[in-house]
């Protein structure tokens, strides 16, 4: 994982980072990651987790969430080979109330890496922004020790990301809260780097999660630009020493992706354009068969004229996958992610 950053970064390019929610989404990421032959992250947000395990699963705590984290990741194990395709294997945003759920998933992670010899996820993001600079990153210290044992990475944010996603609402933020201070960028390469270069960053630039109206968002990558130049003055790095993570990636234009692109941003998260594409594929198939989906029996063909093969849910969620996977594609070209596979 660290050398497939390593190289997004050299050459330009990011992986789209897609929260999945069911065997239909993780099953579209890796059919398209093939068709444009490059590799690609796949997450489990909390929300997406439960969802996996079953809503009505009777589990305390944080059970039903490991649970359904483990399956989702257990099944992009058995698939990704045959798919040909390289999978970065991550979980999103969890706050300090949810740290609960990355400790019961490094325990299950620790049993994989025994029996198996290879890590079951590649990293675990801390969502730990609410809190002070100094306890975000000694937390991050902490987790990075021991996900690095594991051949792991962590991703970290600094700052907030605006809007709102799943169970994470930062609506009500300031708007001076969507900035990360490049001199905090710093401050984190000097805690984390000593221990481990597997960490991501991610950094505020004025992205919001969800869909919103770019005018009403000042994006400002030229934060991270100002980052990663204090880092290299400062230590005598190479260009571009920090992995940057772009959250909240619905809803820009090409150029604003790929300007981030050159301030070292490896990794875009995209959710809400492929909620959005998953349901309008469900929707477009309904517009054009509805003759076929009001009663089981009965369409323009004759009165007794079976309905099965239209509202087979087989049929109807192969058409979700399909526009799920076009969006998707579009992702990959703005991230400058096609044909990267070496």
């Amino acid at each position: 994982m660290s050398d497939l950053f390593d190289d997004a970064s050299r050459n330009h390019y990011a992986l789209p980072a897609v929260n999945v929610f069911n065997t239909n989404s993780m099953n579209a990421v890796l059919e398209t990651a093939a068709v444009v032959n490059s590799p690609v992250c796949i997450q489990f947000s909390i929300s997406g987790a439960q969802f996996i395990a079953g809503m009505g699963l009777p589990l305390k705590g944080t059970d039903a969430l490991v649970l359904g984290a483990v399956s989702g990741a257990l099944h992009v194990h058995s698939l990704a080979e045959h798919y040909g395709v390289t999978v970065v294997l991550h979980t999103d945003h969890a706050q300090r109330e949810w740290l609960p759920w990355i400790d019961g998933l490094l325990k299950k992670g620790e049993k994989f890496k025994k029996e198996k010899g290879v890590p079951l996820f590649s990293s675990h993001m801390l969502d730990l922004s609410s809190e002070s600079l100094q306890e975000n990153l000694t937390l991050s210290e902490i987790y990075l020790k021991r996900l690095d044992a594991l051949g792991m990475g962590l991703e970290l944010e600094l700052g907030m990301t605006g809007g709102e996603e799943g169970h994470v609402d930062n609506t009500k933020l300031s708007v001076q809260s969507h900035y990360t201070h490049p001199k905090d960028i710093l401050f984190a390469y000097e805690c984390l780097q000593p221990l481990s270069s597997n960490f991501l960053v991610a950094a505020s630039f004025g992205n919001v999660h969800g869909l919103y109206n770019p005018n009403n968002v000042e994006l400002r990558p030229e934060i991270l630009e100002q980052g990663q130049s204090l880092i290299q003055q400062k230590h005598k790095t190479s260009p571009n020493p920090m992995r940057f993570v772009f959250h909240g990636g619905s809803g820009c234009d090409a150029g604003q992706i790929r300007k981030s692109l050159d301030f070292g941003v490896v990794k875009m998260n995209i959710d809400t354009d492929l909620q959005w594409s998953f349901w309008n594929g469900v929707k477009l198939y309904y517009d054009k068969n509805e003759p076929h989906l009001k009663s089981p029996l009965g369409n323009p063909e004759g009165s007794d004229k079976p309905n099965k093969k239209f509202y087979d849910a087989k049929t109807w969620l192969r058409e979700a996958e399909k526009h799920y996977g076009e969006r998707l594609i579009q992702a990959f070209q703005d991230l400058n992610c096609v044909d990267r596979n070496k």
